[in-house]
């Protein structure tokens, strides 16, 4: 067991498998079998795609950052739709910083809900990693919270225009107009 803080430990995380991007049935059935999460690091394929075709990478990659693009989307989908345990995560190696709420918008087009995508990012990820202490709105968990102007679960995007942020009970940025 890992430290958490003082006085408090961690169980164990469970099993993960980031990118997922050549998923076959097998693999989905071992998912489900082991009940292991997938952290889909959307964003990887496609900022690499992005890169190609911009010219950051050779020529070459193209076609191949188009392959594996459009296998992450389809394995994706497949996964999703089996009912595969999912956790957020980004590659922000790849993507720029700062860039990584365009997740959010990726597992919505392959096939979350943005309610799922939200809890992905919240109790999904906390379970992965073991934290009993964070990921969901409870007395005594930390309180790291955002707030965005209009309903996420109307417009998934909304969650990378962050205007509110509380750390550990504290606001860091207060809401437009001083509203907290």
């Amino acid at each position: 067991m890992l430290p958490r803080g003082p006085g408090r430990r961690w169980k164990p995380a469970s099993i993960s498998i980031e990118h997922g991007t050549f998923l076959d049935d097998e693999t989905i059935r071992l998912f489900k079998t082991k009940g292991a999460y997938l952290v889909p690091t959307e964003i990887a394929p496609v900022a690499a795609l992005a890169q190609a075709r911009g010219g950051a990478l050779p020529p070459a990659t193209i076609v191949k950052a188009e392959a594996a693009a459009a296998a992450m989307a389809a394995s994706h989908r497949r996964a999703y739709a089996a009912g595969v345990k999912v956790a957020f995560g980004t590659d922000t190696g790849v993507s720029k910083h700062g860039d990584n709420a365009t997740e959010f918008t990726l597992m919505v087009k392959n096939g979350l809900t943005p309610t799922q995508a939200i809890a992905a990012a919240t109790v999904g990820a906390a379970d992965l990693l073991g934290r009993d202490d964070i990921g969901t709105l409870t007395p005594g968990k930390t309180a790291d919270i955002i707030a965005v102007a209009t309903s996420p679960l109307n417009d998934v995007a909304q969650l990378e225009h962050v205007t509110f942020v509380m750390h550990r009970g504290v606001v860091a940025k207060p809401a437009i107009g001083g509203l907290r």
